[in-house]
């Protein structure tokens, strides 16, 4: 996707490549008002500012159909396909995959909501330890921490859309 293509699309179309990205009607909005954008590095720009922060209530309601982390994602949706992918390099032992159960449970039961994580480029391991570390967190502390993981996802997924590499 170009930059000139997507700033043509209809509202419908442009949303059905954001809305996997970060399922969040204001940060959507955001991007389809600020349209049209001289390049895929404003869109970047534009949506990482918009993500920056995340309410509580957009975390809560984008994560309301996220698989926890080691689980694959079902169905045939582009987030689905989206979420496999990020996870496709996790290499889930009985151990790993037992343990992985156990600490997303206790984080759950902690925190109320689905563990998040920035998947790609972690391994198996690196992820455990990071669930391990942040259920010692505080709950303001987890919110902020699950929104910046929440934002470097979407702007994962909206930098391989337009096959950008994420603003920085």
């Amino acid at each position: 996707m170009d930059i000139s293509r997507f700033n043509a699309l209809d509202s419908a179309s442009a949303t059905a490549i954001l809305r996997p990205c970060a399922d969040i009607d204001r940060w959507v909005e955001t991007l389809l008002a600020a349209r049209p954008m001289a390049s895929v590095d404003e869109l970047l720009k534009v949506a990482e500012k918009s993500a920056n922060p995340f309410t509580e209530a957009e975390i809560d309601a984008a994560l309301a159909h996220h698989p926890r982390i080691g689980e694959r994602a079902a169905g045939s949706s582009t987030e689905a396909s989206l979420s496999r992918g990020e996870q496709a390099n996790l290499t889930l032992d009985d151990q790993t995959s037992a343990d992985l159960l156990t600490e997303n449970r206790a984080y759950e039961d902690r925190f109320s909501r689905v563990f998040l994580i920035r998947a790609a480029g972690r391994s198996s391991g690196e992820i455990l330890a990071e669930l391990r570390r942040r259920l010692a967190n505080d709950p303001a502390d987890e919110l902020t921490e699950v929104g910046e993981q929440l934002r470097a996802i979407a702007l994962l997924r909206l930098a391989a859309a337009f096959n950008a590499a994420p603003a920085r």
